[in-house]
C-alpha cells in the first residue's frame, strides 16, 4: 500500500488480521473481545443521555462485544438492560463466556424485549459484524426497524447492523448516531450508503500486534498525496510543467471550459489551451486572458467533425487533454467526441457531455490509443453502464470497479465518497467538503485532473491527488466565503494552490 493511502479493511482482510493476531501471535480471543467491548462502552458513556442503556445483541462475536460494554458500564454505575435476539444457548463460544460473566443488567429475550427500546439513554448495536452481507431477515431486520425508531442516541459496534462492511451497501440498515470500530476502517464507514449511516467513527486498537495483515481492499488518501506532486524550481517553465488541452464548449456553456482551464493553471499546469467552436471563440477571448484559444470548425455554436481536424492537431503537443466540459449534447458533438477519442494520443480525461456522447460504448475508450481518465457523477456512471441512478447509488463500489475494467481506464465516482479505480487498486476520498454540490466544480475537478497528468503523474494517482486537493480547496473556499451554501466553483479555483500544499499552510488553513 502507498504510503498516502491508509489501509482499509473488508470483511476478509479484518478476518486475516484477527486469525494472525490469534493463530500465529498467541494474542487470545477472549482479549480482543474484551478490549473491543470496553472501548464500545466509554463511547456509549460519552454519547447517552437520561435513561438506561439497552445493548442489542447478535449471537455472533458482534453480540459478545456488546456482552463485554454491558459489563463495564453496569460497573460503570449504568442502568443497563441486555436484549438477546436468540436464546443464551446459541451465542458463540466467547459471547456465552462473556454473558456468564455479565452480573448485574437485566436481560430480556424474545419478541418483547425489542419494545423496551423506547426511552433508552443510549441503545448499542450489537447485533450485526463487519462480515454482513445481503438483506436483514428476522429477527434481525424487526431489531434494526425498533431501533431506529426508538428515538436515541445509537451507537453500533463496529459497523450498523445492516451495513456491508466490505462495500458500504445497505438496505435497511441501523442509522447509527456514532460508531465504534475496531483495529482499523472498514470500506463501509467510507463508501455511501453505509458511510451515512455511521455517523462519525472511533477506530479503537483492541490489542492486535504491530505487524498484523493490512487492509488491502482498498485505501483512504491521507494528505500525503499531494507530495507526489513536482513543484517548480529555478529550472522549471511553462514546458517542463506541461500543457493541458481543454476541448468543449457550445452555446450556453461556455463557463465549463473556461472553469477547466483556470483549474488546470491553478493546479501548476505550465500552461493551458482550448480548442472551442469557431463562433464562439471571441468570447473565450475575452473570459480567458491566461488560456490560448483555438477556433475550430464551421459550425459557429458547436464542435462538430468539421472541427475534428483542427481540435486533433491541435492536441498532438499537449502533455494532457480534457474533453467534454460544456460540449453540448448535439449529435454533431458527439460524433466528433467519439472521433477526438480514437485519433488522440495524449492522456485524456473524460468528463460531463463527453461521457454522455460514449454513452454504453465501453470499448471505445478501452481501445483508444492513450490512457484514460473518466470523471462520472452517479447518473453519468448509470448512462454508461446502463443502469439507473438508484441501483448505482446502493452499489457504488461495484460499478466503479465494473466501469474501470470494462473502459480499460481509471475511474472517478464522484460524490462524499469519491471512488478512484483503476479496476484493480481502489483509493476513496472522505474528506467532505458540501460546498463542492454547486454547479462548475466537476469542471474544476477535470482541469486539476488534466493538470496533474501533464505534470508527470501517473492516472490512478493523478486522479487521487486531484480529488483529495479538489476536496480541500472546496473546504477552504468555504471557510473564506463564511458557508458551505455561498461556494461557486470559481471560488474552488481560486483556493487550489492552498488545497495542493501539503503540510503546515495548507493544513492550517482548513482548520
Amino acid at each position: 500500500m502507498k504510503h498516502w493511502l491508509d489501509p482499509v479493511y473488508d470483511a476478509p482482510g479484518m478476518g486475516e488480521a484477527d486469525r494472525w493476531a490469534i493463530e500465529d501471535q498467541g494474542v487470545p480471543s477472549l482479549e480482543l473481545m474484551e478490549a473491543a467491548g470496553h472501548a464500545l462502552a466509554e463511547a456509549t458513556a460519552e454519547t447517552a443521555v437520561a435513561g438506561p442503556i439497552r445493548v442489542v445483541c447478535g449471537k455472533g462475536n458482534n453480540g459478545g462485544d456488546g456482552l463485554v460494554a454491558a459489563r463495564h458500564l453496569v460497573e460503570s454505575g449504568y442502568e443497563v438492560e441486555v436484549l438477546l435476539l436468540w436464546p443464551a444457548d446459541e451465542l458463540s463460544p466467547d459471547s456465552a463466556t462473556n454473558f456468564r460473566l455479565l452480573e448485574g443488567a437485566e436481560v430480556c429475550e424474545g419478541e418483547g424485549a425489542l419494545s423496551r427500546l423506547p426511552g433508552s439513554g443510549a441503545i448499542i448495536d450489537a447485533v450485526l459484524g463487519t462480515g454482513f452481507s445481503g438483506q436483514p431477515r428476522s429477527p434481525v431486520s424487526e431489531a434494526i426497524e425498533a431501533i431506529n425508531a426508538a428515538g436515541c442516541p445509537v451507537i453500533a459496534c463496529d459497523v450498523p447492523s445492516g451495513v456491508d462492511g466490505s462495500s458500504g451497501e445497505a438496505g435497511l440498515a441501523v442509522r447509527a448516531t456514532r460508531s465504534v470500530t475496531f483495529h482499523g476502517l472498514k470500506v463501509g464507514h467510507l463508501v455511501a450508503p453505509g458511510k451515512h449511516l455511521c455517523g462519525p467513527v472511533t477506530v479503537a486498537p483492541i490489542g492486535i500486534p504491530h505487524g498484523a495483515p493490512e487492509g488491502e481492499a482498498a485505501g483512504r488518501i491521507n494528505e500525503s498525496v499531494l507530495e507526489l506532486l513536482p513543484r517548480r524550481g529555478a529550472e522549471s517553465n511553462k514546458f517542463t510543467s506541461g500543457r493541458v488541452s481543454i476541448v468543449g464548449g457550445s452555446r450556453g456553456l461556455t463557463g465549463a471550459v473556461c472553469l477547466a482551464a483556470e483549474a488546470a493553471i491553478r493546479s501548476g499546469a505550465g500552461y493551458a489551451t482550448a480548442a472551442v467552436p469557431a463562433g464562439l471563440e471571441p468570447i473565450f477571448e475575452v473570459k480567458l486572458t491566461e488560456t490560448m484559444t483555438l477556433g475550430c470548425g464551421e459550425d459557429p455554436a458547436h464542435l462538430g467533425p468539421s472541427a475534428l481536424e483542427a481540435a486533433a492537431s491541435h492536441c498532438e503537443s499537449a502533455a494532457a487533454v480534457v474533453i467534454g466540459s460544456g460540449l453540448g449534447r448535439e449529435q454533431a458533438a458527439a460524433d466528433f467526441l467519439r472521433a477526438m477519442v480514437q485519433r488522440v494520443q495524449a492522456p485524456m480525461v473524460i468528463d460531463a457531455d463527453g461521457l454522455g456522447a460514449i454513452g454504453e460504448d465501453l470499448d471505445l475508450v478501452a481501445s483508444r490509443p492513450g490512457p484514460t481518465l473518466l470523471t462520472p457523477h452517479e447518473g453519468e456512471i448509470g448512462k454508461l453502464l446502463g443502469f439507473d441512478h438508484s441501483e448505482i447509488a446502493a452499489h457504488r463500489l461495484q460499478y466503479a470497479l465494473t466501469l474501470a475494467r470494462r473502459a480499460g481506464a481509471v475511474a472517478v465516482l464522484k460524490g462524499d465518497d469519491t471512488i478512484v479505480t483503476d479496476g484493480e487498486r481502489v483509493a476513496i476520498n472522505d474528506l467532505s467538503a458540501p460546498g463542492l454540490a454547486t454547479a462548475g466544480t466537476g469542471d474544476v475537478l477535470a482541469g486539476i485532473c488534466g493538470a496533474f497528468l501533464a505534470r508527470g503523474l501517473d492516472p490512478f494517482e493523478a486522479a487521487c491527488a486531484a480529488v483529495h486537493a479538489h476536496t480541500r480547496a472546496g473546504r477552504l473556499a468555504a471557510a473564506r466565503v463564511g458557508s458551505a451554501d455561498g461556494v461557486i466553483a470559481g471560488d474552488v479555483v481560486d483556493a487550489l494552490p492552498l488545497g495542493m500544499t501539503p503540510g503546515p499552510v495548507g493544513s492550517r488553513a482548513l482548520e
